[in-house]
């Protein structure tokens, strides 16, 4: 159920995998995606076991509507159901609540400043990283008084380089904005690395205490992967303080 977690001087990462929950195929089994058609019972059913394993309140569990911006909300507690607003990124002072950031192929950043308390969690797909979702993810925990140096960062499960097949055309449009996320398949062909771009981003914003998760969607029978499956669920990283 958590593939992943991690605690540093206070806060805590955590990357799901795709086991342990009540999803039928081709959601099994632990799909955390609200609109993917899962059916709405079991993504709550395993909303709240995995929130359970990790000893969090589901109730305060703050998730997006992600479509592959470049907006960070700063939020103090969940939204009301029927008015998430389309982000892609989300920053929080204090304790007491954590961030979540659903993905099936494109990279979840978990940011944390435990001296601040301020914490921040982006979803980065290839346009959101272009668009700059994750520097501005970490501009706005600096707004919060969030230090870059002290910003611990970690990546989680995503497709890699070598799997991530693009026209050459849209590497070049990436590269040219991120020259890190230029890529070649492992069979030869063009190729975006977006977490390479990532990595890359927060070296320049000084965030250095960072870590990138080994695991390609696209490879693991473990993970879900949109670019393997189509249709299939989500999984999910979170990020708070103690």
């Amino acid at each position: 159920m958590i593939g992943q977690r991690e605690s540093v001087s206070g806060a805590h990462f955590a990357f799901t995998d795709r086991w342990g929950g009540v999803s039928a195929a081709p959601y099994a089994e632990l799909n955390l995606g609200g609109a993917v058609g899962d059916d709405a019972e079991a993504v709550r059913a395993n909303r709240e076991l995995a929130a359970k394993t990790l000893g969090l309140d589901p109730g305060l569990v703050v998730w997006m509507n992600q479509v592959h911006g470049s907006e960070v909300a700063e939020v103090d507690g969940p939204w009301n159901v029927r008015n998430v607003p389309q982000v892609d990124g989300l920053v929080t002072v204090g304790r007491g609540v954590a961030l979540a950031v659903l993905t099936a192929d494109c990279v979840p950043v978990l940011l944390a400043d435990p001296v601040a308390e301020v914490v921040g969690a982006a979803h980065a797909g290839r346009p959101g990283m272009v668009a700059g979702i994750v520097p501005e993810t970490v501009r706005a925990m600096v707004r919060l008084g969030a230090d870059p140096a002290r910003i611990v960062a970690r990546t989680g499960p995503a497709v890699c380089g070598r799997c991530y097949e693009v026209p050459e055309a849209m590497r070049a449009e990436v590269a040219a904005v991120e020259p890190a996320a230029h890529a070649e398949t492992s069979w030869g062909t063009p190729a975006v690395d977006v977490a390479a771009g990532v990595h890359a981003q927060l070296d320049r914003l000084a965030v250095h205490d960072r870590e990138r998760s080994p695991v390609c969607t696209r490879e693991s029978e473990d993970h879900f992967s949109y670019r393997r499956d189509r249709t299939t669920g989500r999984l999910a990283g979170y990020v708070w303080l103690d």
